[in-house]
């Protein structure tokens, strides 16, 4: 009886620090329809906070740029935030408009998230936080903070917003 429960308390504390899948998180398009990440196993995924009143917003044409060119291994998901400088203000239609007339962008683009603080997404939870993506802490500094996800939903790395996406630091893992 001893060795079972034994046994037993080992597999429940192994479950309870089991990391959070990323496929079980939600999120929706700037839309507002559900999005459901599983559709995307066996890709990389490249989460980046975004912004239209940025230093960093002309990344919005690298980033179109590197999804079209590794479309069949690649999703660039573009998420609009609010909390540095005030730089993402528009409306979801606003935000749909101004990346598609200036920047062309056909990559997935979510509603706006806040990615710190008491009221960050559960996303960035998972992104930035090590008992959930079993990796690395993190903390987001501004916009265009890139999360790299590899095909079997583990995080593969960070890059913060000075990176380029056309960088060798993350074409490395695309190549």
């Amino acid at each position: 009886m001893k060795e079972f429960l034994f046994l037993f308390l080992c597999l429940f504390c192994n479950l309870m620090n089991a990391e959070e899948s990323i496929y079980d998180i939600r999120i929706k398009t700037l839309e507002g329809e559900s999005i459901d990440l599983n559709i995307f196993k066996g890709k990389k995924i490249l989460f980046v906070n975004v912004a239209s009143l940025c230093g960093f917003t002309k990344q919005y044409s690298d980033l179109q740029k590197l999804q079209d060119k590794y479309i069949d291994d690649l999703v660039v998901i573009g998420i609009p935030c609010n909390q540095f400088g005030q730089q993402e203000p528009g409306s979801s239609k606003e935000i749909r408009s101004f990346c598609e007339s200036n920047y062309n962008i056909s990559f997935l683009i979510t509603d706006k998230m806040e990615v710190k603080g008491d009221n960050k997404h559960p996303l960035y939870s998972w992104l930035t936080e090590k008992e959930k993506n079993g990796k690395v802490n993190s903390s987001v500094k501004w916009n265009f903070q890139k999360y790299l996800v590899g095909e079997e939903g583990v995080l593969l790395d960070y890059f913060y917003s000075i990176t380029n996406p056309l960088s060798s630091k993350i074409l490395k893992h695309l190549n």
